[in-house]
């Protein structure tokens, strides 16, 4: 492990260990503040100098959220906290900025331009209710459509030291989990934290965490990315060893990213953060689904759960049979994120393909400028298109043995797309993706190529064997139905 991977543990520690405290202190206003200290404290020790780059962006979203009209301040704020990452990521490319910073940098991104997506919603919905009201036919005794939370009402009146306090949390500063600032609020408003078990929560995810990192160690020890990077890989060793290879380091790498999400989410489930009872149904980032106010009447009665800062389903991920499902459970506040603010406002909804490819675009961007975010990330609608196909030809009829059987193929070729994808992100710079997979003579990207195009062929001759037996019931049935009229013609 680097020096920067041992700060980057000891202060997730550190914060882990902080949460009871926090947790016990009964004034809430003091509580945000020791909450806001200690976040502003960690990036200090994690960034130094170049924490003021946190600062320096926080200062402009802010300014973006207060002063641009609500109807305009979630594009304007998107664009100030994206481009800033252009800015950013110019001095690290330059300067060499400690790869937490720039975690720090990209979760407090999401934060700040959701806040303004979530005011900008909000005041849609207010101004809906408003133009409602001033309707002359309506009648003032019914209920209106439009539903106004205080909530809403609260995002139009924010000021700039709740928008730093939300940033600056030192629950999820270090790598998430994204969250959003109504999840942040019912923290310091609501008495869920106090009946949650955090404790057992955080001993259960603390195991895990333990067991990921010894399988990172284990498996960085035996098959260190590093060496994919050396004259020996590609001069002595053999194409399908190169091709191989691809598989160890990515399980390293996810073995890495679940070690360091499992952290980030015991710094929630030891402060009691994101606690819901079960039936207020919470998602993923997005938190309550359903009313969930009047619960702290009597919280103690409930039965609590901390789905809402779970980032990554690691379960899910490693034993899901298909590509496209392993994607609906990696990462999945960020995606929710993406999905709420990006999918689903694009301005364009007729062509899905579009929105899609806007969406991951959006996602490469924000993990960083290196060629091999986009290799991976924009790769991977090209396996998802070719595993639909196969599965609709294959996979969606099955049964028995021979859906088990073709369940396990998904399931290897889930997980060689996944590595063969993830390697490039993994070696970063053209030059070295270029050098790998010239070295396996592009095997990934031509056999989908060839599979698309097989599966295209077989699509167009089911098709027609369809069509083909859709005529000949059509003819037969048409001959049936004719039949009583000739015997009665011939009895005539």
């Amino acid at each position: 492990m680097s020096i920067d991977d041992v700060i980057y543990v000891i202060c997730l520690l550190a914060c882990i260990g902080a949460g009871s405290y926090v947790k016990k202190i009964s004034d809430e206003g003091q509580r945000k503040l020791v909450s806001t200290a200690l976040g502003v404290i960690v990036v200090v020790i994690v960034s130094g100098l170049h924490s003021l780059h946190c600062f320096a962006s926080l200062a402009l979203g802010t300014v973006s959220v207060l002063l641009v009209h609500p109807s305009k301040c979630h594009l304007v704020t998107f664009f100030v906290m994206f481009g800033y990452l252009v800015f950013f990521r110019l001095f690290d490319f330059y300067l060499g900025i400690p790869g937490h910073t720039n975690m720090i940098q990209m979760i407090l991104t999401l934060k700040v331009s959701g806040i303004a997506f979530e005011k900008t919603a909000a005041w849609k919905k207010i101004k809906a209710r408003d133009e409602q009201d001033k309707k002359e036919d309506r009648d003032v005794h019914s209920e209106s459509l439009v539903e106004i939370t205080d909530y809403d009402v609260e995002l139009q009146t924010l000021g700039a030291a709740e928008i730093v306090h939300y940033s600056f949390n030192y629950i999820g500063v270090l790598t998430g989990p994204y969250y959003r600032y109504r999840t942040y609020r019912d923290y310091f408003e609501m008495p869920f934290k106090t009946h949650a078990p955090s404790i057992d929560a955080t001993l259960e995810k603390l195991k895990y965490a333990v067991f990921y990192c010894a399988l990172y160690l284990t498996t960085n020890y035996l098959w260190p990315l590093d060496y994919a990077l050396s004259d020996e890989f590609y001069n002595d060793r053999s194409f399908v060893y190169r091709l191989l290879y691809v598989w160890p380091t990515f399980f390293t790498f996810r073995a890495r990213i679940y070690t360091g999400l499992t952290l980030s989410e015991c710094v929630c489930t030891m402060a009691g953060f994101g606690a819901y009872p079960d039936e207020s149904d919470p998602n993923n980032g997005e938190g309550p689904r359903k009313r969930y106010q009047h619960l702290k009447r009597d919280a103690e009665k409930h039965k609590y759960n901390f789905t809402t800062i779970v980032n990554t389903r690691v379960l899910d991920v490693e034993r899901c049979w298909t590509f496209r499902e392993g994607m609906k459970h990696w990462n999945v506040c960020v995606q929710y994120w993406l999905a709420v603010n990006v999918y689903k406002l694009f301005p364009s909804k007729k062509y899905r393909v579009g929105r899609t490819g806007a969406t991951l675009l959006c996602s490469a961007y924000w993990h960083g400028f290196r060629p091999g975010h986009y290799f991976c990330i924009m790769g991977a609608p090209f396996y998802v298109s070719l595993e639909d196909m196969w599965h609709k030809l294959v996979r969606k009829d099955a049964t028995g043995t021979s859906r088990n059987v073709i369940d396990v193929l998904f399931w290897i070729f889930k997980w060689f797309a996944f590595s063969y994808l993830g390697e490039a992100f993994l070696l970063s710079s053209f030059g070295n993706i270029w050098r790998f997979y010239s070295s396996v003579y592009h095997i990934g990207y031509i056999s989908w190529a060839a599979m698309i195009a097989l599966g295209l062929y077989l699509t167009s001759q089911k098709k027609a064997a369809e069509r083909r037996k859709k005529r000949a019931e059509e003819k037969a049935a048409g001959g049936d139905s004719a039949s009583p009229l000739v015997d009665k013609e011939k009895s005539q």
